[in-house]
């Protein structure tokens, strides 16, 4: 037991936390007292923590087996909830399993099993089928954003990965919504619910709308974006081809930003992202793959340039804003045609955008691509040194540095980008010679 304590007190100091909210707490007790545990809980609210540490505390040091496995339903949130875990400093192994990128990397992560594997169905069912996993040993399973997971259509392999996990002793399944029918397969019939949703718009976000004269709203979404002047914003459109379009209609009048949706590649969606992250672009667009899974702090503005199709998909949007205790501004554009959905009860403002535009002041940041990561040995004190001693850059210079497999990007003050650029081209990480541009 005093163990077990001082790893959680261990995990809590690793991510500089000082206390654990209502629900998290909850969601700890309820787990050390019942095997199977359902946890409805709004976006926002620190639900991977409410998880990951029962899981923690389940997990035996003398074991050199997979014991647990997290399902969840897209590979931004696996590559989320994996590093909230190395942050933790457990000691223990993770591996983090998707598609969109070389399997081959997986299976080596494989070989030595790891304490704990999280990924989505597809791949994790793949990786089972061939025999990469050995299933025989894991005893923890989590199923989280469950109601994301159904709504993806992974049913069938998440059916078929349950029934491959012969000895699993704890259930924990999360969701954002109480609306969700669990199947049988799911294991969870006696399982103890904890709901913390609650239903409600949090008191932290605003909610405006703005009119679009016309019904191509392209040029009120401009003319907002200059408004709000340059605060980090997330605009959501319902489908691909119109973020490409937004996006690029955007570009032409200098309005720098980047889009993210599922059809591009593992690459591009990590570049996109961090392009966020840094402070690269201010403005990102996308669809509502986005809209779960993503935490990215700091996010003031969230934009429905197309209207949600569910009250659900509106809150889960919203949800990339105002969170924990952090505040944010939702706002609606609608077109002559349209108009505010029922489900929106609370009180609603209307922004009037003035008639004159100007264009917001560009990022003071830019990326660089390091065609170098995790699997060539590389890390962040690697990329600052390299960067302070071969490209001439003080401390201040570098922004947020992200190393991913085989790659990273780096923030570097754009001021500086192109005479760093011109030092570093042909220099050598670690005695190696590697590609070095400007992230696209």
């Amino acid at each position: 037991m005093q163990q077990k304590k001082q790893a959680l007190e261990k995990a809590l100091a690793a991510l500089d936390i000082d206390a654990l909210n209502a629900m998290q707490e909850a969601s700890l007790q309820a787990n050390a007292q019942h095997a199977d545990v359902i946890l409805v809980a709004d976006t926002g609210t620190g639900k991977t923590l409410a998880f990951l540490l029962p899981v923690l505390q389940l997990f035996d040091s003398t074991n050199k087996k997979t014991q647990a496995m997290i399902i969840v339903p897209s590979r931004e949130l696996a590559l989320q909830v994996e590093q909230v875990f190395k942050r933790m400093s457990t000691g223990f192994k993770i591996t983090c399993c998707y598609g969109g990128h070389a399997r081959e990397t997986e299976e080596n992560n494989l070989v030595q099993p790891p304490a704990l594997i999280v990924g989505t169905p597809g791949r994790i069912a793949d990786h089972i089928r061939r025999g990469n996993i050995t299933t025989p040993h894991i005893e923890t399973l989590v199923l989280d954003e469950f109601d994301k997971s159904l709504e993806a259509g992974f049913e069938e392999e998440m059916s078929f990965i349950i029934q491959s996990l012969p000895s699993v002793k704890k259930r924990i399944l999360t969701s954002a919504t109480t609306a969700v029918s669990i199947p049988g397969f799911a294991g969870m019939s006696q399982a103890v619910k904890l709901d913390y949703s609650t239903g409600e718009v949090s008191q932290a976000l605003l909610i405006q709308t703005v009119s679009s004269p016309d019904k191509d709203k392209i040029e009120t979404l401009f003319r907002l974006l200059c408004y709000l002047g340059g605060r980090p914003a997330i605009v959501f459109c319902n489908h691909r081809e119109a973020v490409e379009r937004s996006s690029q209609l955007l570009r032409e009048r200098d309005l720098i930003n980047v889009f993210y949706h599922g059809a591009m590649e593992q690459q591009e969606r990590d570049a996109a992202l961090c392009k966020f992250r840094n402070g690269t672009s201010n403005i990102l667009v996308t669809t509502d793959l986005a809209a779960r899974g993503l935490d990215i702090p700091g996010i003031r503005y969230i934009i429905h340039y197309h209207l949600p199709a569910t009250e659900d998909v509106f809150k889960h949007r919203n949800g990339r804003t105002a969170r924990m205790d952090a505040t944010g501004t939702a706002i609606v554009i609608l077109s002559p045609a349209e108009k505010m959905p029922a489900y929106v009860t609370s009180a609603v403002t209307e922004i009037n955008l003035p008639e004159e535009t100007q264009l917001p002041a560009k990022p003071k940041w830019s990326t660089v691509f390091i065609a170098a990561g995790k699997k060539d040995k590389v890390n962040k004190v690697d990329i600052v040194g390299f960067l302070g001693n071969k490209g001439q850059l003080k401390k201040e210079d570098i922004g947020l540095i992200e190393v991913k497999d085989f790659f990273s990007f780096v923030a570097i003050r754009k001021t500086k980008m192109q005479h760093t650029l011109q030092l570093i081209k042909y220099e050598k990480i670690k005695n190696k010679k590697v590609k070095i541009d400007i992230a696209r």
